[in-house]
């Protein structure tokens, strides 16, 4: 059928993530650091991705495209939030998941012993994909969202950040899934006190900070946050 489609310029395009992110049905992967409509069944044609894109490389376009099939899209939605364990504590599967607090005493000194550095994790999962929307952990907590390249990129990172944090870190461009939804409901279910969001100064870590910030406003609370960039070579910029 011919129907109204968008259209993604791979030239003008700097696979920042911020469309795919945008886009609530998943029609768009991040392929070879250049957005990509992958799934034209997926897409509904009204450009939520548009307004989102910073490098206007996404436009509409009407041509020969196959139907927009919304049941397709609520099912990977529901399969999504099934792999990603949205809204409950992982039981079962991969042991790397089981949700635990570490150890209290040794994080809150931050001490160096004779063996090195202590780590500053409070707990575990850390991955946003995995930690549940619900835990213990999160009550009274002040909230770490950080990029995954933050942790190498600035030596610092956990006498400076984690400390006293609980830190969940993403990848936008590599997850290629939008962390709004969960973030939101992190924030929204549980008494967190603050957050902090720790980027890189790269373009795709804009994701992060947008899912972040989306999430606070949707939550409904009013609760103190700050962005933190790092630079590339270990340098906090603002």
């Amino acid at each position: 059928m011919i129907r109204k489609i968008i259209r993604i310029d791979e030239e003008k395009c700097n696979g920042c993530g911020l469309c795919a992110k945008a886009c609530h049905e998943g029609a768009i992967d991040i392929l070879g650091g250049k957005a990509k409509l992958v799934r034209e069944h997926f897409c509904d044609g009204l450009g939520d991705c548009l307004p989102n894109c910073p490098a206007g490389a996404i436009s509409f376009e009407e041509r020969e495209a196959p139907a927009y099939d919304e049941s397709a899209v609520e099912e990977s939605k529901r399969m999504r939030e099934k792999a990603e364990g949205i809204g409950k504590e992982p039981v079962g599967g991969c042991p790397g998941s089981n949700v635990m607090r570490l150890g209290q005493k040794k994080l809150e000194t931050g001490l160096e012993t004779d063996v090195g550095p202590v780590s500053q994790l409070n707990q575990w999962p850390c991955q946003i994909k995995l930690v549940p929307v619900k835990a213990p952990f999160f009550e009274g907590a002040k909230l770490l969202v950080a990029a995954d390249c933050t942790a190498y990129a600035y030596a610092n990172m956990h006498r400076e950040f984690m400390r006293g944090r609980i830190t969940i870190i993403g990848c936008p461009k590599l997850d290629g899934v939008d962390y709004s939804e969960k973030l939101t409901g992190i924030i929204r279910d549980n008494d967190i006190k603050s957050v902090t969001i720790v980027r890189m100064e790269v373009p795709c870590c804009g994701g992060l900070q947008y899912a972040a910030e989306n999430a606070l406003r949707a939550s409904g609370k009013f609760i103190p946050w700050q962005v933190v960039t790092i630079s590339i070579d270990g340098r906090i910029l603002d």
